[in-house]
């Protein structure tokens, strides 16, 4: 007969997602996820497979449910600049206020780790990389057309400085930045490569 599993797969690895998210990898033993999740080992490794598999699913599921959701939206908003605006402000919101204040962000988390010498996990964040500048890059785009930016801006290079930005901001939001400083940061990243303001007449 089939193993029937008597727990939500889905409800565990959200529930171990937020554990790698908050502790880091190196932090968290299997015995913490054991504690976390309530089900014992034989059954995550059943499910799951070891810790590094584990800990892949839970960022591959960061990117789909957290990440992607944002990039997608920012890149097919029309709006342009404003829209490059809203994204950051987001951003700074959710890594200094709320439930998931001072976590920073996942991925940076791993970037910044010695867990981003795994394959898989470089694997998902060049993935992650790729997709944030790709929709800082469109929304840039759209700003371009909309004469938004200055006109010796480039939307690819700019975005690579962005996304860096929004890495920064990840980052120093988990170090305990003040979410004043980080907006300070990104309004001049943002007024460097901003359209001057017309003058007045």
């Amino acid at each position: 007969m089939p193993d029937v599993k008597h727990f939500d797969p889905d409800a565990a690895l959200e529930i171990v997602l937020r554990l790698f998210w908050q502790q880091g990898v190196a932090s968290t033993g299997i015995q913490d996820v054991v504690a976390a999740t309530g089900l014992n080992r034989s059954s995550l490794y059943a499910t799951f497979g070891g810790k590094q598999e584990l800990y892949l699913a839970a960022l591959n599921r960061y990117l789909e449910h957290r990440s992607q959701p944002m990039f997608s939206k920012l890149a097919k908003d029309e709006r342009g600049l404003p829209a490059v605006e809203e994204f950051f402000a987001g951003l700074i919101t959710a890594r200094c206020s709320g439930a998931y204040a001072r976590w920073g962000c996942m991925v940076s988390n791993a970037h910044a780790g010695a867990e981003n010498g795994d394959k898989g996990v470089a694997r998902l964040l060049n993935q992650h990389h790729r997709e944030l500048r790709e929709a800082l890059r469109a929304a840039l785009v759209t700003a371009q057309a909309r004469g938004q930016l200055a006109q010796s801006a480039d939307p690819a290079a700019a975005a690579d400085v962005l996304a860096l930005v929004a890495y920064g901001v990840n980052l120093r939001s988990r170090a305990g930045a003040s979410a004043r400083a980080l907006k300070q940061s990104v309004t001049t990243a943002l007024t460097s490569i901003g359209a001057p303001a017309p003058e007045a007449t």
